[in-house]
């Protein structure tokens, strides 16, 4: 093995968990309510139609991973496939995400814990939680693999006990005296589909933004032990357990209390689980959402540091953050993402919150970036592959229909956006970040650069 190889130090538990962990987030916990604002209860059929879609990403970056398995995958499967531009875009994107994400995540830590220590300054319990994360992605990268594992354990074991205890609670009445709450809050107080066609329509952005974070697993490619194997494992088991989950909760959750009330009773999770009995939810969901933040920020700091390590391995970004150290992890790629993430954390203090508010704004469509590419890129990848794909196990279904039909929506959702007052402005952010990255790539002459890998090559 090389110096400029990754070690591949994440089991398929790992993978899974970090797949899992990256999309279930704070949203879930704490902003289910004003998604269902939007649409009530049809914001199940939101995310049912939204996952369909998101499936056949998975699908896609599935098959290719299959036969390529490299970090940083998207980025450079859009430099290999589409054009260097595309990767260029796709890392940067990436990057900018996830660092907004840890600095966010990180500063959620502190407000939670004023739940316990309402004395205690919000920078203090967020410092040393990204002192201890900084620390697990600088050792090893089977650390942040184990952090992952265990703060999205306490997650999806959070979200199965709601819909567990919910079910019970809907169809036999346990916690609420033996009366079964029965379906009718599915239908009344405005029908299944309150906001009509267009509160629907607005609310997709919101449900497809809760879905970031699902195309995780491509990051740990190069990381991964028997990556062809565990990957396709995790994309097949992924998808679905998160499609579980999502409608899964917010089928409990309007089904237990009425839509209209959800807004004026705060996380919906807590007023579930204290209709159940559980007197202590409060504190219960204010742990978990402590978790939610540090696992964010954990895949924030991975994901952050892998795109930087993709970019200078492509020569576009400098050479030293492509350096790994004894433990095989990207040393300085990992101490420029804290460095950003603190940052960030200061600037959150010293800037008003409606600035904070719009730099976070940008992430929203460079994140949806990584999913064009993919659907992009496994439309040429086919045409390259053609021999391999005849005994191919894991194609992706109905392409490349599905392909053309999933970037189709993807599209309605941003024009959804630009419609909705609501986030219009974070389209429009996120469009002149685009911008930038792009004029960058020309000015910089960036597809001019060669690649670290044909410098190891020139000079052996």
């Amino acid at each position: 093995m090389s110096n400029q190889e990754l070690k591949r130090g994440l089991q398929s538990r790992h993978i899974q968990m970090i797949a899992l962990g990256g999309t279930i987030g704070v949203g879930l916990f704490m902003g289910s309510a004003s998604t269902i604002k939007w649409t009530g209860p049809s914001v199940m059929l939101a995310y049912a139609v939204a996952g369909l879609f998101l499936f056949f990403i998975m699908r896609s970056m599935g098959e290719m991973l299959y036969l390529e398995p490299t970090t940083g995958s998207f980025a450079d499967l859009g430099h290999k496939y589409i054009h260097p531009l595309a990767g260029y875009l796709t890392a940067w994107s990436y990057w900018l995400q996830w660092i907004i994400v840890g600095m966010s995540e990180i500063i959620a830590v502190g407000a939670y814990m004023k739940y316990w220590f309402p004395g205690l300054p919000t920078w203090v319990p967020g410092l040393i939680a990204m002192v201890i994360l900084g620390a697990a992605n600088i050792i090893s990268v089977k650390n942040f693999g184990e952090f992952e594992f265990w703060f999205s354990l306490i997650k999806v074991l959070t979200i199965v006990f709601l819909i567990i205890a919910g079910i019970g609670l809907i169809f036999f009445g346990i916690g609420n005296g033996g009366h079964a709450m029965g379906l009718s809050n599915l239908w009344k107080n405005g029908g299944f589909f309150t906001g009509g066609f267009k509160g629907f329509f607005f609310a997709l952005s919101i449900v497809v933004g809760a879905y970031q974070g699902i195309e995780l697993i491509g990051i740990t490619a190069g990381e991964a032990q028997e990556p062809s194997k565990t990957i396709t494992k995790a994309v097949k088991s992924t998808v679905w357990r998160i499609l579980i989950f999502y409608i899964g909760a917010m089928f409990v959750i309007v089904t237990v209390y009425p839509w209209n009330q959800l807004n004026q009773i705060g996380s919906p999770f807590v007023s579930v689980f204290a209709k159940i009995g559980i007197t202590a939810a409060a504190g219960i969901i204010n742990f978990v959402v402590i978790t939610a933040a540090m696992s964010g920020c954990n895949s924030g700091i991975y994901s952050a540091t892998r795109m930087l390590y993709t970019l200078a391995k492509n020569g576009q970004a400098p050479k030293v953050f492509a350096k790994l150290s004894e433990n095989k992890v990207p040393m300085y790629s990992t101490l420029t993402v804290l460095i950003g993430i603190a940052v960030g954390v200061i600037l959150n203090y010293i800037a008003p919150p409606s600035i904070f508010v719009y730099v976070y704004s940008a992430s929203v469509l460079p994140g949806m970036i990584p999913w064009f590419v993919l659907l992009i890129s496994e439309i040429r990848f086919r045409k390259e592959k053609a021999a391999e794909m005849e005994t191919h196990p894991f194609k992706m279904p109905f392409a490349p229909y599905s392909n053309y039909a999933s970037i189709a929506f993807l599209l309605m959702v941003l024009v959804g956006m630009f419609f909705n007052p609501s986030t219009r402005v974070p389209l429009i952010v996120g469009i002149v970040f685009l911008a930038i990255v792009t004029v960058s790539f020309y000015t910089l002459k960036m597809d001019q650069r060669v690649p670290l890998e044909d410098l190891q090559t020139a000079k052996e």
